[in-house]
């Protein structure tokens, strides 16, 4: 009796797999329409940039006669060329944003980890106050000429890295997303297991909550990455200072001194009506572009692992 009854309950367990399989599974047919549906989104996100990119490498007066192609009809680097022209600069604006990215990052990444997790913990005594000025700057804002005054003339940051790192390194959305990924993925009872095991609030947030939060924390990264890298806004409020000027920053001012010169080639005498006439001034835009999208672009494999997981954490409750 044993044995037959064990039997039934086998063939339930394997007929209840197999349903379950079957609700998995997608149709041969769907699967196709669904790839399909994909790679044509996929084609609408790609092909703009490659556009970009044949119309950056086109000649400029092939541009401005035949208009913008996918088959350009004169391929030409002058662009480009015109841009490395700045030689120096450009090398040292690099270091300046990759310098700018990366501390910005790391430590945008402490101090909103540890204000996002202070918040998640359900006996911190605080955290509803600390929840409602984190919320503020969500709905109102000082303005550009407090933020302006507090950076220069209160914290003294005129022409320095940090004011290039330090405005944006806390944002009330990454904590928010942060405390939640914190809520819903560290259980209590790992924290308090490591509690009764000695462990300290610093070494449990980096030995146990970090490890646990890395979806979370490489999202906040993303973001952190893509501000810092694309700012520019920042370096023309607050930096003079021409060793101190980020790519993006350095790339604007280029793209607006051709424009100057084009709409004011009267006032240069011949010279100046023929040097303006030969400045790329439709493909500089495109290969400004380029030049301040590809290394980012580099940068999201990384963070791709964890990406996804991140976002969609809270969304399904086991």
């Amino acid at each position: 009796m044993a044995a037959m009854s064990q039997r039934k309950l086998e063939k339930r367990i394997k007929k209840m797999e197999a349903k379950e399989c079957q609700y998995n599974q997608i149709k041969t047919p769907t699967n196709i329409l669904f790839n399909i549906l994909l790679a044509i989104l996929s084609l609408f996100c790609i092909i703009p940039f490659l556009f970009v990119i044949i119309i950056s490498i086109t000649d400029e007066n092939s541009l401005a006669m035949n208009g913008y192609r996918f088959i350009p009809e004169k391929i030409s680097f002058y662009a480009y060329e015109y841009i490395i022209s700045a030689g120096e600069s450009i090398i040292k604006s690099y270091g300046v944003t990759i310098l700018v990215t990366v501390l910005g990052t790391v430590l945008g990444l402490l101090l909103t980890g540890t204000y996002a997790y202070a918040l998640s913990r359900k006996n911190y005594a605080f955290r509803k106050f600390f929840t409602t000025v984190i919320t503020i700057p969500m709905l109102f804002s000082g303005g550009m000429i407090a933020n302006y005054l507090i950076v220069t003339k209160v914290l003294m940051l005129k022409d320095t890295i940090w004011a290039l790192i330090l405005p944006l390194c806390l944002n009330s959305f990454n904590i928010i997303v942060l405390r939640t990924f914190f809520k819903t993925s560290i259980p209590d009872a790992v924290v308090e297991s490591a509690k009764i095991d000695g462990a300290s609030e610093w070494r449990l947030f980096f030995q146990i909550v970090i490890p646990m939060a890395l979806p979370g924390l490489a999202t906040i990264g993303l973001f952190l990455t893509l501000s810092y890298w694309n700012d520019w806004f920042n370096a023309m409020m607050y930096i003079d200072d021409q060793n101190l000027i980020p790519l993006q920053y350095l790339l604007i001012r280029i793209e607006s001194s051709i424009d100057w010169l084009a709409s004011n080639k009267a006032m240069m005498g011949v010279d100046g009506v023929q040097a303006a006439a030969n400045m790329p001034k439709e493909t500089i835009k495109m290969a400004i572009v380029v030049i301040s999208t590809l290394p980012i672009i580099f940068a999201y494999p990384f963070f791709q692992r964890y990406f996804v997981n991140g976002l969609t954490v809270g969304a399904v409750k086991e």
